[in-house]
């Protein structure tokens, strides 16, 4: 029974942060699946599942309220799927330490900027959306996936507002139903590759489901302005991550 119930906190824990981000919560499923005993190339297949199941859960939480634009998630997609398998092409091609020392540059910029706004309650009003900016953030989504094997939704919420102008609410509820989809590709190839421990992402899907609506919830109570800095904080930490990383291999 409490090997259930830890993976229920678990599960919990990371779907409550992907709902209330808007985020994959990859950079937290992996490292503790490993922890967990399963090799890491399973550990991304299964974390891929994981992240299906808790996206599919805060959408519809999103959907429910209409915080969801799906022209731009559905635009969004057509970019990135195919910018993620390009990535994973090169990424055989290109140094790793490289690549996730200028991705880790890349976020702490993107955290100052989206910090930085100030024009949240106009464009909440207006409602103006770039669609000419959606492309490029497919594109960059898509390649940060398949160069860096990292979910691109940490990409998506700050680029959906800063680029596109999205207001915050609609940027993590468009974000959560566009990476259903990129992680539902994701989760095909690595099943039919033999990496992923179905029982493994079962056993979190109770409490990624329950902690994905409950973040997906929150998000409209929290102050524009704070869930921001709450973001760019998240960046800032993935970011650390990956810098440590690409230094420890070089």
């Amino acid at each position: 029974m409490l090997y259930y119930l830890l993976n229920f906190a678990l599960g919990l824990g990371i779907g409550f942060i992907a709902g209330l981000f808007g985020v994959g919560g990859g950079f937290l499923i992996v490292p503790s699946l490993v922890f967990l005993g399963l090799p890491i190339h399973v550990a991304i297949g299964t974390s891929l599942a994981c992240i299906t199941i808790s996206s599919l859960s805060s959408a519809y939480t999103h959907i429910r309220a209409g915080r969801v634009l799906y022209r731009v998630a559905f635009m969004k997609e057509v970019f990135s799927i195919p910018a993620a398998v390009l990535g994973a092409y090169l990424s055989g091609m290109l140094n790793s330490n490289v690549l996730e020392a200028v991705f880790g540059f890349l976020l702490l910029y993107v955290a100052y900027v989206f910090v930085r706004r100030s024009d949240i309650k106009g464009r909440e009003k207006a409602l103006k959306i770039n669609y000419r900016k959606v492309p490029l953030i497919g594109v960059l989504s898509g390649l940060a996936s398949g160069l860096l094997g990292v979910s691109g939704g940490i990409l998506n919420v700050p680029l959906f507002h800063t680029l596109a102008g999205l207001p915050v609410n609609y940027a993590v509820g468009t974000s959560s139903l566009a990476l259903f989809f990129t992680a539902l590709v994701g989760t095909a190839t690595h099943l039919a590759l033999g990496q992923v421990d179905l029982q493994t992402a079962l056993l979190l899907a109770p409490g990624l489901i329950v902690g994905a609506a409950m973040g997906a919830r929150l998000v409209p109570k929290l102050h524009p302005g704070r869930f921001k800095v709450l973001f760019s904080v998240l960046l800032v930490v993935v970011a650390v991550r990956l810098l440590l990383r690409a230094l420890e291999g070089f």
